[in-house]
């Protein structure tokens, strides 16, 4: 009798032990075979800093990039860290589209800070391929008018890149793919845009251009360069206090599509002691009055332009001035990592448009709630800063680190379609 229990006493432990053994909260292993200290898999730390990613340049002539910043120099090879040319002072308006500029810095800068991008020599290690032409300022410089004479250059700038690229053994076995173009004016590449239109392009929105030719699948958003100076000190004892004028706008009213919105926008804001609602053009003394009025004010306003976006909302930024968002369809930059309802309010066309609606929603706004979002606008500016050399974290950075972002999507497209024997079926 006994002998039956303490048998049955031993199965019924048996089974508890191989059933534990195949869920996995005993391991056996660990008693007859102990691992030592070097096979002990430890998780890497969440902050640890990934590689930068390797990027090939093309020797370009000096007439696709920085020649254009000094049309009277006759040198044609290529520009190298140690002729790189200052971006000049006197350029106004032009520097907002000046991202291919500072992207083309970094990669021939060779030291400072940690970098998410580096230049390599040999195009077999590189993970992507960077075009150095200044496609904005070749618009910008050549063809601003688009009518006048000069307009051919930047035509013909445009037929003989892409002819150049045509021909480069990378470009036809990825088909562009991942070939990075920065296109930041609305206009850059106009005549033969749809040509790269297999590349990741660096764009400020997609307001010109259908989803075939630009979309947030595989291009890039970046911020305008912003043309007022970074506020330095801005270190008040009350912040809100300190700034008198509610809201603020100094811009251009008459704009394309959205832009419409502006000049409706005069009309409703109009008669309000505390809102500055002004026309004006992009001088040196206007851009300084500009800086002037958004350090003063609490928000500033930020409506769509000829495209959803502008310059204006980054000259906000980096003046700590909350904006004030009404574009339907803006695209933002670094939106995956940064969250802009922290530090800017969102009006839609409709509730911009309302009498009183969007004045009321500011004036009631808390005054804690705006101490925080400035808090957080000068936490967060540095990454709006194009620089050189640059800076860990800085626009330029934040830029290629969107690119990194695009890269294993384009290496998908890119291994499917040398397999594929028939049409893509999906």
């Amino acid at each position: 009798m006994y002998a039956r229990v303490v048998l049955s006493f031993f199965f019924v432990l048996l089974l508890l032990i191989s059933y534990s053994i195949f869920i996995g909260t005993i391991d056996i292993r660990s008693y007859f075979f102990p691992m030592s200290k070097s096979l002990v898999v430890v998780a890497p730390t969440p902050c640890a800093p990934k590689s930068p990613i390797g990027v090939y340049m093309y020797d370009l002539p000096r007439r696709f990039n920085v020649g254009m910043l000094n049309r009277r120099s006759k040198v044609e090879t290529p520009v190298t860290a140690g002729d790189w040319p200052l971006w000049p002072k006197n350029s106004g308006l032009k520097k907002q589209h000046s991202v291919e500029y500072w992207m083309m810095g970094s990669l021939l800068y060779e030291g400072g800070d940690y970098r998410e991008a580096i230049r390599v020599s040999d195009p077999e290690l590189a993970d992507a391929f960077f075009v150095p032409f200044f496609s904005s300022l070749s618009f910008n410089t050549h063809g601003h008018n688009m009518t006048d004479p000069a307009t051919e250059i930047d035509h013909q700038l445009q037929i003989d890149l892409v002819e150049f690229l045509r021909k480069s053994k990378h470009w036809q076995r990825s088909g562009g793919r991942d070939h990075v173009i920065p296109m930041t004016h609305p206009n850059a590449f106009r005549f033969l845009r749809d040509q790269v239109n297999g590349s990741i392009q660096v764009v400020v929105d997609f307001g010109r251009y259908p989803k075939g030719v630009s979309n947030l699948r595989k291009d890039v958003v970046a911020p305008y360069v912003h043309v007022v100076d970074t506020y330095e000190d801005d270190e008040p004892q009350d912040p809100y206090e300190s700034r008198t004028t509610l809201l603020f706008f100094r811009g251009r009213l008459f704009r394309k599509d959205e832009g419409i919105v502006r000049v409706k926008l005069a009309k409703i804001l109009s008669g309000h002691d505390d809102v500055h609602y002004e026309r004006s053009v992009a001088t040196g003394e206007n851009i300084k009055a500009s800086s002037k009025g958004m350090r003063s004010s609490k928000f500033c306003l930020h409506p769509a332009g000829d495209t959803p976006s502008s310059c204006r909302l980054f000259d906000a930024i980096v003046s700590h001035c909350v904006p004030v968002i009404v574009s339907d369809q803006i695209e933002l930059p670094f939106e995956d990592e940064i969250d802009y309802t922290q530090f800017s309010l969102f009006f839609s066309f409709k509730e911009a448009l309302e009498p009183g609606y969007m004045i009321n929603q500011l004036r009631k706004f808390p005054k804690e709630k705006w101490i925080e979002m400035w808090r957080k606008l000068k936490n967060i500016s540095h990454h709006y800063e194009f620089q050189y050399p640059p800076k860990r974290d800085d626009a330029v950075n934040m830029l290629w680190r969107q690119v990194k972002h695009k890269l294993p999507e384009v290496q998908l497209s890119v291994h499917r379609s040398r397999r594929l024997k028939i049409p893509n079926w999906w």
